[in-house]
């Protein structure tokens, strides 16, 4: 039997298959459009395709993300908030972690858990789209990079530019405005993931730090971010092969769960 989860994000839109052994047997990611619910349907039919199965073969599905509310009616058997996917798909993969950090296209979160797994505490940033994904996307292209020239440049970096504002209507304005000063990419670009590691650092504490970190969502494949992040907590951070899926992971091991109960 297999089980599929779905995480249907601000930004992208993830199907993960599993089989009754919690193995991987396919993915697929896609952006996130307009009609969330067809873009649900898309990737789920996709990820089907590739793995040689059909619907039929799938004994429970469930749904997560921001758009699970308007899918779950016509694309899984029922509905489940990110924290617990983020978390139980974070466990799964590393069975000692006890702090998620999941920076998704449009919000951040961050949860602690217990050593069986459960969420204790958790904190969201849905408000503002600094620290995220989106903020990292405008910043781009105001430098005119691409995200995968962003991340390498910030190693490049000998002279790391303060970025004051954590707004990204402002902080693009900021990083305009140095461009303009002279100063070099990879130095705004170091100082933009410097200034992501202070907003995100600040929900993380709030929830409390414990072993094994785990970095979860689309910002987790910056290594720049996640290396600042580092130094910013004073802790290795552990990054999942794909983080990008971890939600629709642990989703479609809740799905496995659920159809045992």
């Amino acid at each position: 039997m297999y089980f599929a989860g779905i995480d249907i994000g601000s930004l992208a839109t993830k199907t993960c298959i599993i089989d009754e052994e919690k193995k991987i047997i396919g993915y697929l990611i896609k952006r996130t459009t307009a009609n969330i619910v067809e873009v649900g349907k898309e990737t789920y039919k996709e990820c089907l395709e590739r793995t040689g199965l059909s619907e039929n073969d799938i004994a429970y599905s469930i749904v997560t993300g921001y758009g699970r509310n308007l899918a779950v009616a016509t694309l899984a058997n029922e509905k489940i908030t990110e924290i617990t996917c983020h978390s139980v798909g974070a466990k799964h993969l590393f069975p000692k972690c006890h702090t998620v950090i999941d920076v998704g296209g449009q919000d951040s979160k961050a949860m602690r858990l217990d050593d069986d797994g459960k969420v204790v505490k958790f904190i969201m940033n849905d408000k503002c789209a600094a620290g995220t994904g989106r903020f990292l996307e405008v910043m781009a292209g105001a430098l005119g990079m691409e995200m995968d020239e962003m991340i390498e440049a910030a190693f490049r970096s000998r002279n790391k530019v303060s970025i004051t504002s954590t707004c990204t209507v402002f902080a693009e304005s900021e990083v305009i405005s140095l461009i303009a000063s002279g100063n070099k990419p990879e130095d705004i670009v170091a100082g933009l993931n410097e200034a992501i590691a202070k907003r995100v650092s600040g929900l993380v504490r709030q929830v409390g730090i414990e072993d094994d970190v785990v970095m979860t969502g689309g910002v987790a494949k910056n290594r720049g971010v996640v290396k600042a992040l580092e130094n910013e907590l004073n802790h290795e951070i552990k990054v999942p092969e794909e983080p990008q899926i971890v939600g629709a992971l642990g989703a479609a091991l809740m799905a496995l769960k659920k159809f045992k109960e």
